[in-house]
């Protein structure tokens, strides 16, 4: 199961101490406080009147309504701000004399293999998520995810592509490339390295509810797992984005025109 990803050692000169507070900074910057934010929030829609599913929690809305132009500089923004913790990652792996990022396999040496490879993890995992999702909300264990509340402007839908292409570079990126590689220099057996990014991954998306944390640390296992037989995080970002891309303008494009589809 874990052959095809060999443990990585520090790189030399650089202490276990150094690389254990530099995963903590790294995580500090982006997907722990993430973590951090949805347990938060999550706490708050617990406790406020009615139930989760009588909630909504939004993944792509207005910052500036009424004001296009203002709003589309905001989500450019946010987008690009988003991505400089991998920016970060791809430097501090270069600094321990690997070739950036291309050491976890996100590079252009495979583009057609991993686009292939995750359509069919994407095709395989959208049907079972959506299908968890309707029914965890329906129990009442869940908010209603509002995938994007964008206006109907020009720059909507290539906005939504961007926000998922993000999502999932930073996600793939720092969860499974970068944190496994440190917990294995670290020397962290396999399966505390998989439960500790399964676990995060679930953490982050706290803020849609329970289900939100069991489905996506679900998908940590199976993507961790791929990830240990690939070598390379390629994939898993296809995969990633191609599921936010259809979650985002599915929902754009169907949202109060089918009855099955939750709305807020």
């Amino acid at each position: 199961m874990y052959g095809h990803v060999a443990a990585t050692l520090p790189a030399e000169g650089v202490s276990q101490r150094t690389l254990r507070s530099e995963t903590w900074i790294v995580l500090a910057l982006s997907l722990g406080a993430s973590a951090v934010s949805a347990l938060i929030s999550f706490i708050g829609s617990l406790t406020r009147p009615g139930g989760l599913k009588d909630q909504a929690a939004t993944l792509n809305g207005s910052y500036a309504p009424g004001r296009p132009w203002l709003d589309l500089a905001w989500q450019l923004f946010g987008i690009a701000t988003a991505l400089v913790p991998v920016v970060l990652v791809a430097h501090l792996l270069t600094r321990e004399g690997a070739p950036g990022l291309r050491a976890i396999g996100f590079d252009r040496r495979r583009p057609w293999p991993d686009l292939g490879r995750g359509a069919l993890v994407a095709a395989g995992i959208g049907s079972a998520g959506l299908a968890f999702y309707l029914v965890v909300r329906g129990v009442g264990a869940n908010l209603t995810v509002v995938p994007e509340s964008l206006p109907e402007v020009w720059w909507k839908y290539p906005v939504l592509v961007l926000s998922a292409i993000q999502n999932s570079v930073v996600e793939e990126v720092i969860v499974v490339g970068y944190l496994l590689r440190r917990l294995d220099g670290l020397g962290w057996s396999p399966m505390a390295a998989l439960a500790a990014s399964s676990v995060l991954r679930g953490s982050y998306h706290l803020y849609q509810g329970v289900g939100g944390f069991v489905g996506n640390l679900v998908m940590g296992v199976v993507f961790v797992w791929l990830y240990r037989r690939w070598g390379r995080v390629g994939p898993l970002v296809a995969a990633h984005a191609l599921l936010d891309i259809v979650a985002f303008v599915g929902y754009g494009l169907l949202a109060g025109r089918v009855d099955w589809l939750p709305t807020a």
